[in-house]
Parts: structure tokens; C-alpha cells; sequence
């Protein structure tokens, strides 16, 4: 009996040490950032066809409207991970056009197309992240995440440059997607004088600040 005792005690003793020498847990090790939208650029830009093709007139749209956090994890970067979500109804153009047509093309983004009022977010979330360092406190990084838009979700690689500053660090890159992976409808506005084409290329300089 007095064997018994002291093999159990051995073996609480052993499985103790294991755990005490594992390798932390990614909430342990990663560090939490909060994505600063006031701070940071994220647009989006629309390849139109019809009458203003011939002007050159690409419409920027801009996303003034998201929120979303990073948990960043240096030593092991492939379990960090990252989720922001789009205010789809604080979608603006920024192009310099009349206040007829911004207040037009904004309508028909809004309420035909994007069907805020069904869809009020648009999500992208990201577990498997790749990364390599580029630099002093630089790295190249790869998100490979899940965009989640129109009652549609489907896998979107994003490429991304990485930079730490302090108790920040600023995120930049560009991406394409086709609406019609959404099943977006291809907008034509101003009695067809423009009329957009499938893919969208999205370009973002976003700031995010480390959670105190």
C-alpha cells in the first residue's frame, strides 16, 4: 500500500513538471492589438465600364466604419490570428463627383447591392497565418481567412506587410475579390453611364494599438 502511495505521489510529481515545461498556450504568449480605424486607411477600388470607363473614372469606396483584433503571437506567428468586422451601411466614395451621383452610386451600394439591412456586416477572420521577418521589427505576412459577406462565406488570401513600432503596429497590403464570388449584383448607375465590372482590388494602411 505504502508502494502505491508513493508511485501515485511519483506520478503527480512527473505530470506537474510536464505541464509546467509545455510550451504556453497562444493566449498566454500572443499579445492582443485593437485595430484603430481613425488611424488607418482601408479603401476599396471599383473598375467601372460604360461612359465613365472612357473618362477613366474608377470610383474609390472608402471604409470608414470597422473594428476587429489581433492576436499576434512572434514566436510561433502561424497560431496568430486576426477578426474584423465592416460597417457594409458606412461605405462612402471619395471620388470628387457630384453630390448627385455620390448620394446615387451610395444607394445602390447600399440597399441593392451590399443589402445592408439583411447583411449588416461583413466579416473576415483569420486563424492560419504565415509570416516571415522582413526586417527589424518587419515582417512579410500571409492571412489566409475567411471572408464573410452577402450571406456568402468563402476562403481570402491576404498578403500583408507588417511593421512594429512601440505598442502599435501598422498592417499594409492590397487584395482582389469578384463580387459575384458573393453573389453581389454588378451595379449600373447614372442611367448606365456606369456600370461596374466583377473584381474589386482593396488596399489597406491600418493602424492597431496593443489592448492595455
Amino acid at each position: 500500500m505504502e508502494k502505491l502511495r508513493l508511485n501515485t505521489r511519483n506520478w503527480l510529481h512527473l505530470r506537474t513538471n510536464a505541464l509546467n515545461n509545455s510550451p504556453a498556450s497562444t493566449t498566454e504568449t500572443a499579445v492582443q492589438y485593437i485595430l484603430d480605424s481613425r488611424a488607418s486607411q482601408f479603401t476599396v477600388q471599383v473598375f467601372s465600364g460604360g461612359l465613365f470607363s472612357a473618362f477613366g473614372h474608377n470610383p474609390t469606396i472608402a471604409i470608414r466604419e470597422f473594428s476587429g483584433e489581433l492576436q499576434v503571437n512572434l514566436d510561433e506567428p502561424e497560431r496568430s490570428s486576426l477578426k474584423l468586422t465592416v460597417n457594409p451601411s458606412a461605405l462612402v466614395v471619395k471620388d470628387d463627383i457630384s453630390d448627385k451621383d455620390r448620394r446615387e452610386i451610395e444607394r445602390v451600394m447600399r440597399d441593392e447591392i451590399l443589402e445592408t439591412e439583411r447583411f449588416p456586416e461583413i466579416v473576415y477572420e483569420c486563424s492560419n497565418v504565415s509570416a516571415n521577418k522582413a526586417g527589424e521589427s518587419q515582417y512579410t505576412v500571409t492571412l489566409n481567412g475567411e471572408l464573410s459577406m452577402h450571406g456568402v462565406s468563402r476562403e481570402q488570401i491576404v498578403p500583408a506587410r507588417a511593421v512594429f513600432t512601440g505598442d502599435s503596429l501598422r498592417a499594409f497590403g492590397t487584395f482582389s475579390l469578384r463580387q459575384t464570388d458573393y453573389e453581389l449584383k454588378l451595379a449600373s448607375v447614372a442611367g448606365g453611364a456606369l456600370k461596374v465590372k466583377d473584381e474589386l482590388k482593396g488596399s489597406f494602411n491600418i493602424l492597431a494599438r496593443k489592448k492595455e
